[in-house]
């Protein structure tokens, strides 16, 4: 079995935190130029049978009335999209991904998969690179978590 993706986030109208951030950067930051925010949590899902991975697609890793699903990539749905995608520090305990593991083991009745979670901040809007990174350093606490790479891994 491979590593399979999938990207959850919130459809239009139910994205409330994406909708905070965006205020609170346009507010903190002085970002005007900043159109919009998406949030999407990311999961690679390593040791799982398809029909256990269709399965914790529709019932653990989203949500099906308020979330759009997007597997293995996310459309290019803009001529100015920044993303970066955050994770926690190896040792950092990632609640998602234990919780989202422990679900798909009682149903499948069998091993425990391997998860991997992060976000991947979308920002829509004619940013710089500086303000890109005055995002970045915004939004991402040293402490416990770092940029992650967009790249899927091999396992």
């Amino acid at each position: 079995m491979s590593v399979r993706r999938v990207y959850a986030g919130k459809k239009p109208g139910f994205r409330v935190e994406a909708t905070g951030l965006l205020r609170d950067l346009r507010d903190n930051l002085y970002m005007k130029q900043l159109e919009e925010v998406r949030i999407l949590h990311r999961y690679d899902v390593d040791n799982l049978s398809d029909s256990v991975y269709e399965q914790a697609i529709e019932r653990i890793l989203s949500e099906a009335p308020v979330d759009d699903v997007f597997l293995e990539e996310i459309p290019e749905d803009a001529k100015d999209l920044k993303s970066f995608a955050v994770e926690y520090l190896p040792g950092q305990y990632d609640q998602r991904a234990d919780s989202a593991a422990q679900c798909i083991q009682i149903i499948s009745q069998g091993e425990r998969p391997l998860i991997h979670t992060l976000r991947v901040y979308g920002l829509y809007g004619k940013l710089t690179d500086a303000e890109v990174e005055a995002i970045k350093k915004y939004v991402i606490n040293p402490v416990e978590s770092r940029e992650a790479t967009l790249e899927k891994p091999e396992t």
